[in-house]
């Protein structure tokens, strides 16, 4: 939500385009000191929140994923235990989305 607004939910996406603001900030402040900043955007994930949703709306959603299916939190897992690795050693300052391109 904070790369893109949605009707109505103006606070939220102004809350997530901080978070983005603020890891960019700290990646640069922090990356003299040996210290990565990232963050991770989850899109349309499986979980409690989205289970309400109704029939119309799921399938709504569904239709803007280019990857055309919901995200589990394991797959959003991966990604923060990636970052978290020795394999992004040169990666900080990135906001990586795990959303099977809806915002693409």
């Amino acid at each position: 939500m904070g790369r893109f607004g949605n009707a109505g939910q103006a606070l939220y996406a102004a809350s997530k385009s901080a978070l983005i603001g603020a890891t960019y900030s700290a990646a640069k402040e922090l990356a003299p000191y040996g210290i990565r900043v990232n963050a991770v955007a989850p899109g349309f994930i499986e979980t409690e929140l989205v289970q309400g949703f109704t029939e119309q709306k799921r399938e709504q959603t569904l239709r803007s994923i280019p990857m055309g299916r919901q995200g589990t939190p394991e797959e959003v897992a991966d990604v923060a235990l990636f970052l978290a690795s020795s394999l992004a050693r040169y990666v900080t300052g990135q906001v990586v989305g795990v959303d099977g391109g809806m915002v693409v």
